[in-house]
């Protein structure tokens, strides 16, 4: 081979290990990201959860004040 197309091939390979180099650093910034977000979708199910339950738990007092008021309102007519 002669020397030219030794530095070509040369040229060539270091262009590729640069390459390489550039989508391993690539593959890490997306590998964070990828932590990041499960993290944060994570805290998100949980927080979702919390507030169903609030939710729930408001509902329940919610029947428990109308039925109460139901419940005087009820004694109100006997009285009538």
């Amino acid at each position: 081979m002669s020397f030219e197309v030794l530095e070509q091939l040369e040229t060539k390979i270091q262009t590729a290990v640069d390459t390489i180099a550039l989508l391993q650093m690539e593959v890490e910034e997306l590998k964070e990201e990828k932590e990041k977000l499960a993290t944060e979708a994570n805290e998100l199910r949980e927080n979702r959860q919390e507030l169903e339950q609030k939710a729930q738990q408001m509902q329940q007092e919610h029947t428990a004040w109308q039925e109460r008021i139901r419940n005087l309102l009820g004694k109100m007519d006997e009285v009538e």
